[in-house]
């Protein structure tokens, strides 16, 4: 008896944990995608990771330093990020995100509206989640 409450009490405590990761995650994808939208530059270098890349689904790439740049001179604007799906895997400090987002922005002065898988990994570092690497793709 004392083993089976032992083996509860651990997936129990394992899942909690699971949960409680898979919501911080969250929450920095939340305020990532806020922050783009928004133009907050002081919010990406938080979550954004030094060695990061985003990728787009023309191929194009950025850095962490481009993607603030690119924005505060308005050669990339996002106006509307809206998810449509969402799924979380976290495992120790990484976490792998997919969703399909629909995005309106402007890019080079031409506006745009795109569906997209997006694929992200994310990494948890002493500033907490940081995006490491981004891939979208259309639907």
């Amino acid at each position: 008896m004392k083993y089976w409450f032992f083996i509860v009490l651990v997936v129990c405590s394992q899942s909690i944990w699971a949960q409680q990761d898979t919501s911080k995650v969250l929450q920095a994808l939340d305020q990532m995608e806020k922050a783009l939208v928004a133009k907050d530059s002081n919010s990406l270098k938080k979550l954004l990771h030094p060695a990061m890349q985003f990728g787009h689904s023309n191929g194009w790439t950025q850095t962490k330093f481009d993607v603030i740049n690119d924005m505060s001179r308005n050669y990339l604007v996002y106006e509307k990020i809206e998810r449509q799906s969402l799924s979380i895997s976290v495992q120790k400090k990484y976490a792998h995100v997919k969703e399909k987002v629909a995005v309106e922005g402007i890019f080079n002065g031409a506006s745009f509206k795109l569906n997209l898988f997006v694929l992200q990994l994310w990494v948890e570092t002493k500033k907490g989640w940081q995006l490491l690497s981004r891939q979208s793709a259309r639907q």
